[in-house]
């Protein structure tokens, strides 16, 4: 059943409800070991200014790749099997049901091997310590960004400034208008007009698969 519209939602109420589920705290938690681990791990060289600088500039394309190549997923067979990852299946129900508060978190047990994985990786990848550290502090920084942005779209908190009012309009059109455009979330559509998704919006004919990716029965 659709949650019903709540009329007067400020950012405290909305504040309240997202910290009753895992992904924030568990982003939180992770970026305050990053950062604590950071700080005492010292090194601070120029390169710790420039990364944090680049993957801000690179988070929208990043965004916008996740969500093409991973959310929208279309499912594939391979022989008897059939290829749809958990995250695919839950954006296709989180499409289904925008409103629904539990499917516009990363899903808890995709945190279970992402975490790690988030945290091992620049450790392993960066030949100095303190700059895969820096790398992981931002990281988790961003994906709470991201989690916070993408939550707070979905609820009933109406947009009052004009930045946050493009960002809550270009994912609105994602899914209302056409599931094809208007990929970012935390940015008022850069990756989009980069990478050509990012339509005037009277041009654009309403999608009826908006609501069910591919035309998927599940």
């Amino acid at each position: 059943m659709t949650t019903q519209v709540r009329s007067g939602v400020t950012l405290v109420d909305a504040g309240r409800e997202f910290w009753r589920h895992p992904s924030p705290w568990v982003l939180s938690l992770t970026f305050i070991a990053a950062l604590a681990a950071r700080i005492v791990v010292g090194d601070w060289q120029f390169s710790d200014l420039v990364l944090p600088v680049l993957m801000v500039a690179a988070f929208p394309v990043f965004e916008w790749i996740i969500h093409i190549v991973i959310l929208h997923w279309r499912p594939r067979s391979a022989g008897r099997f059939t290829v749809d990852p958990l995250l695919a299946r839950k954006h296709r129900e989180h499409h289904r049901d925008p409103r629904k508060v539990e499917l516009i978190f990363i899903p808890s047990p995709t945190l279970l091997w992402l975490i790690p994985t988030t945290v091992a990786v620049p450790l392993l990848v960066f030949s100095r310590l303190g700059l895969g550290l820096t790398f992981l502090v931002f990281i988790t920084a961003l994906g709470l960004v991201y989690e916070w942005t993408h939550y707070l779209i979905h609820t009933d908190y109406k947009p009052k400034y004009s930045a946050y009012r493009a960002i809550w309009r270009n994912h609105r059109l994602h899914h209302f208008k056409n599931e094809h455009y208007w990929f970012t979330i935390t940015s008022t559509g850069t990756a989009d007009r980069l990478l050509g998704t990012y339509p005037d919006q009277s041009a654009v004919p309403t999608s009826p698969t908006a609501k069910n990716l591919h035309g998927a029965t599940r």
